[in-house]
């Protein structure tokens, strides 16, 4: 829970700094750093569930299996 919680802090950091550096506005960067996460988040809901759908569907394409081998070099690699 912990790693989930400075995830978000440096999530909403992030997107706070970056909207507040284009802009110059603490309003807008504060809503952005609060939007931008929230749609993320209902649109990796949606994601899950084709993705889901896909590998019952028994869909193994290469893509998916190109994605599932990058992110475990990625995973390696940042250790």
């Amino acid at each position: 829970m912990a790693k989930t919680m400075t995830f978000a802090v440096m999530h909403f950091s992030i997107a706070f700094s970056v909207a507040y550096i284009i802009t110059g506005s603490v309003l807008v960067g504060g809503l952005v750093a609060i939007v931008e996460p929230a749609i993320n988040t209902v649109a990796f809901y949606f994601h899950e569930i084709v993705w889901n759908k896909v590998q019952q569907a028994g869909v193994d394409s290469e893509l998916s299996k190109t994605i599932q081998s990058a992110g475990e070099n990625y995973a390696l690699s940042s250790m």
